[in-house]
């Protein structure tokens, strides 16, 4: 009996090719889709899932594009997230994730609903793992993978993570690599001063609000065509409520801070 609404396998994990789904072209001619991870629950979750009607819910896709770097980049992230959703010393492992390592991450996942929960709960388990091609800047090309995990409580907890790809020389883009030798601190400085403009956007007293909420820099860039946007998790700088803040500096306070391959031409 299938009981979730997983259709198809992604290519990183099988190898086999799938027609493509929602395709998205630029002006640099990548094709970018996703396919969906092909999963069962086991057997034993099944039965008693289908009796409590309650049944764990796990959607997890992989990026398709027509560069295979990017997809092996990517995908390798999703599979990081997928093994590391449930926090067990198990699930943290430092080599790649192959396609059995991944089943069983999930298998671990979907069983521990029937472990953690009370057996009247009517929640059920919540794994969600999706990227998404935000565009191209200049040469480089812009992905976003968002997750959702609810394992119980008062809420899931959702996890976004930006990925930059360099066209030219086929290489994920760290913030570090954006940087002008010695600039940390002035793209901090900058970086902060886009924290106190958002502060004052969801309290009025900057002081109070620093005190329990203080600055902390994320590396966790895109390039926009304004300027750099930093994406922060929830409870970083601010209560859950907040959700995911994004800070965003313009080009125009970047001059000297940034290498000029990444300033807009």
């Amino acid at each position: 009996m299938r009981t979730t609404s997983l259709r198809r396998v992604g290519t990183l994990v099988t190898g086999l090719l799938f027609g493509a789904i929602g395709l998205s072209a630029n002006a640099g001619n990548l094709i970018s889709s996703t396919d969906y991870l092909d999963y069962e629950l086991p057997n034993d979750v099944q039965e008693k899932c289908a009796e409590r009607q309650n049944c764990p819910e796990i959607e997890i896709k992989y990026l398709k594009t027509n560069h295979d770097w990017i997809n092996d980049i990517t995908n390798a992230r999703i599979n990081h997230f997928v093994v590391n959703s449930k926090p067990t010393e198990s699930a943290s492992i430092n080599t790649r994730a192959t396609p059995a390592i991944v089943k069983v991450a999930i298998d671990d996942f979907a069983s521990s609903q029937f472990i953690d929960m009370p057996n009247d709960s009517s929640g059920s388990y919540n794994l969600m793992v999706t990227p998404d091609y935000l565009g191209h800047v200049s040469d480089f090309e812009l992905f976003e993978i968002n997750s959702y995990v609810f394992t119980g409580g008062a809420h899931g907890m959702p996890y976004s993570e930006y990925l930059i790809f360099d066209a030219s020389s086929k290489k994920q883009i760290q913030l570090a690599d954006m940087l002008q030798t010695g600039k940390k601190s002035r793209f901090e400085a900058q970086a902060y001063a886009a924290y106190k403009t958002w502060v004052k956007t969801v309290d009025n007293d900057l002081s109070s609000y620093e005190k329990n909420w203080p600055f902390t820099l994320s590396d966790n860039v895109t390039l926009t065509d304004k300027g750099v946007d930093i994406r922060y998790q929830h409870y970083s700088i601010g209560p859950y409520a907040y959700g995911m803040p994004v800070l965003s500096i313009p080009y125009s306070k970047l001059g000297g801070v940034i290498k000029p391959r990444f300033m807009p031409k």
